[in-house]
């Protein structure tokens, strides 16, 4: 008999993948969300509005899942706000299944913020010692991942589950309106610079330029989070999760300029944003105009890329990657190649008619 798998939020980057996975690897998937966006193909959907615990109990009445995934988050405006929502769409979940869940899987996935603390006070609470490691303990300073943690384990003791927690860096995959697509984000950057012969200007801080980073390839995250479900090892653990490579920006950022047929601008230290860059060029008109003329998926730049957050990502004042000791140990061993990673998804995206196919046009 199939497995069957609950994703909370499978229309995002990570849910999108973890989708994908599970199909291929022969689960029946569900989706829980607010319904705003398309479903992965091969997912039957159910909506409801996730900060209700009446609506989300009744959508998940009939459902006897294998396992649940959240990937899912709702950006709030600050984060008693954020830890408030997000803690409580964990909680609607898991109490709407209850003891359904006794014996089963759940898996949440964070990120790296465990360890450098929310956006309003980013790396700000401690020193920041890298490579992050699992055992590092939490910064003292409020954040929605600990309250969504705090709700798995909470869960596990009342409904006799058990769990895993997955801490990716940023997460590399295409997926419409999402909060967090810093992949995607640089692909509609490099496109309006190749459109209007602009350099492709590294836009965050030297200490990223020069310092040593990771990321995090959708596919990698999905078939990690599919093996917690299995792996004895895995339950009731949390793991870092990254491409199991390290690189600097400074050798990636060119080559990325290459695959776009680009220039690398100079980097000097002192960039300008790219929310403060695309304000003033007025990028949603110029992306308008772009996708009209290359007859794009979509002319609505605020669709696809996330200045505010590839800016957070990419102006860090310190080194941010990761250790991966704890997951080879218990036995999940994947690898990506990061500059692979993002050329696949370029690639996805001109599939998909998202962006331009320049050499076609070249050609």
């Amino acid at each position: 008999m199939k497995k069957n798998a609950l994703i909370i939020g499978c229309s995002g980057i990570t849910g999108s993948a973890l989708s994908a996975e599970l199909i291929q690897q022969g689960w029946a998937v569900t989706g829980l969300s607010r319904g705003r966006s398309p479903l992965p193909e091969g997912v039957t959907g159910l909506t409801a509005d996730l900060t209700s615990a009446n609506e989300v109990s009744t959508a998940l009445s009939s459902q006897q899942p294998d396992a649940v995934f959240f990937t899912v988050w709702s950006r709030q405006s600050n984060e008693k706000e954020n830890i408030r929502v997000n803690g409580g769409i964990v909680r609607h979940v898991i109490d709407a299944l209850g003891d359904r869940l006794a014996g089963r899987h759940v898996a949440l996935v964070t990120g790296l913020k465990h360890y450098l603390g929310p956006f309003e006070a980013y790396g700000a609470a401690e020193t920041v010692i890298t490579p992050f490691r699992e055992e590092q303990p939490r910064q003292p300073v409020d954040n929605f991942y600990y309250a969504q943690e705090d709700e798995i384990f909470a869960g596990a003791e009342r409904y006799g589950y058990h769990w895993s927690v997955h801490r990716p860096h940023t997460v590399i995959g295409a997926a419409q309106g999402n909060a967090m697509n810093m992949g995607q984000t640089l692909a509609v950057y490099a496109s309006l610079c190749r459109e209007h012969g602009w350099p492709f200007v590294f836009p965050g801080s030297r200490e990223q330029w020069q310092g040593v980073s990771d990321v995090t390839d959708a596919g990698i995250l999905a078939r990690q989070l599919v093996w917690s479900t299995a792996a004895k090892k895995a339950e009731n653990e949390a793991f870092n999760i990254v491409n199991g490579e390290h690189f600097r920006w400074n050798w990636l950022w060119p080559r990325l300029a290459e695959y776009f047929g680009i220039e690398a601008g100079e980097f000097t230290g002192d960039q300008e944003t790219l929310e403060a860059r695309m304000s003033a060029c007025n990028a949603p008109e110029l992306w308008e105009a772009l996708a009209k003329k290359y007859a794009l998926h979509t002319d609505e730049v605020e669709k696809l890329a996330s200045w505010w957050h590839t800016d957070a990502d990419l102006g860090r004042p310190f080194e941010a990657f990761t250790d991966m000791t704890k997951s080879r140990l218990a036995g999940f061993d994947d690898y990506v190649s990061t500059e692979q990673s993002f050329y696949k998804l370029f690639d996805q995206l001109i599939d998909k008619n998202v962006i331009p196919n320049f050499k076609k046009v070249s050609g």
